[in-house]
């Protein structure tokens, strides 16, 4: 069996909370809008005292992000449905720029438009796989709205773990102490507990690795609810899970890399002109390193891994020699987990065919 490590599944904020609205978790009213005109329409069909307006896209510290288009904040509450169309007008195809998005942005091309709820009473609440215990492990502090790990250091005991049997799944008792322990009181603590057992259910059915809620909130109505959720996933199961890695949101990436992962190539982009090609992500790792202290700078990190054939070996020369700022090629093969006669054979077929016209270094060893 042939196993090639992926990239990590990436999904937007409204994609992990359709996930858990179809599993019976409590969240937000929401609609997807991308035209303002369709931002309107969602304004309206909501009937809510009052909407948040929300860019999607994969990264963080949306609320203090700048738009190119002027408009500062990728997060907005109005009452007003009109007012959602005139801020979407100013998000949709615009590029949000925050402290997590490269220097020039990320441009939006969805916004959520969902019902803006009151939060009473704000906790955390994690489900997450836990080498250390061998399964499924739940985390939750009464203290919500933050940064987990500052709570960890300032206030260690408000910090809860339940481990879970995986055998036996979560128990009603076990749901029930970490819902008192989150400081849910009266009925709502019953509910809390049922949030928590369709959490688990969730966790387990999408093969995730980590469920994290931040907020996991109560409503001043009387509601427990899921305001936000980060969901990793484990791209091992990818092969049971077509219908959520179909939703694998890849526009924030280079077209190149998104070539590249086409033949089961790992290409990230560098700022360099001598490009690497290499099998082995260490092996990557040091090419680039060497190239760095030689004073040279490597154009990207290509690595083949071990099942390579020989047509990726060909593709991998079409990305690199379709580079612009690429001057030279280093190509640096392990013989111990690919043939190098494959390599080789790609290698001539891909210098007969696309006229190579950059200095080719080789070295295969094994």
């Amino acid at each position: 069996v042939q196993l090639t490590p992926r990239r990590w599944l990436n999904l937007q904020e409204y994609q992990s909370k359709k996930i858990m609205a179809d599993h019976g978790v409590a969240v937000q009213r929401f609609f997807v809008a991308d035209s303002a005109n369709d931002a309107l329409e969602a304004a309206q069909r909501l009937k809510a005292k009052e909407i948040v307006l929300k860019a999607q896209i994969l990264a963080g510290g949306r609320g203090k992000g700048i738009f190119n288009s002027g408009l500062k904040g990728g997060v907005h509450l109005t009452k007003d449905p009109k007012t959602v169309e005139q801020l979407a007008k100013q998000m949709i195809g615009y590029n949000l720029s925050t402290k997590q998005t490269p220097k020039d942005g990320v441009t939006v091309k969805k916004v959520m438009v969902a019902e803006a709820l009151d939060i009473s009473r704000e906790t955390y609440f994690a489900i997450l796989m836990d080498r250390a215990c061998n399964g499924p492990v739940m985390v939750g502090s009464p203290q919500g709205g933050v940064d987990i790990e500052e709570v960890a250091v300032t206030s260690p005991e408000l910090i809860f773990k339940e481990e879970i049997d995986i055998f036996e799944g979560i128990k009603d008792p076990q749901a029930l102490q970490m819902a008192k322990n989150l400081g849910f009181q009266g009925p709502l603590r019953q509910q809390a507990a049922d949030q928590i057992k369709k959490l688990y259910n969730l966790f387990l059915k999408i093969d995730a690795t980590q469920v994290e809620v931040n907020p996991f909130g109560e409503t001043p109505e009387g509601q427990v609810v899921c305001f936000d959720a980060k969901i990793n996933f484990d791209d091992n199961a990818e092969f049971r899970q077509k219908e959520i890695f179909a939703m694998d949101d890849k526009s924030g990436n280079e077209p190149i890399e998104n070539e590249a992962a086409k033949y089961d190539l790992k290409y990230i982009g560098l700022d360099g002109n001598i490009a690497c090609f290499v099998n082995g992500a260490g092996l990557a790792m040091a090419t680039c390193d060497i190239i760095s202290l030689n004073g040279g700078k490597p154009a990207n990190f290509l690595d083949l891994g071990g099942g390579v054939k020989e047509a990726q070996v060909y593709q991998a020369f079409k990305l690199l020699t379709a580079d612009p700022k690429v001057e030279a090629i280093l190509v640096n093969i392990f013989g111990g987990i690919v043939n190098c006669a494959i390599i080789a054979n790609g290698i001539t077929k891909a210098c007969q065919e696309l006229e190579l016209k950059v200095p080719l270094v080789v070295r295969l060893e094994g």
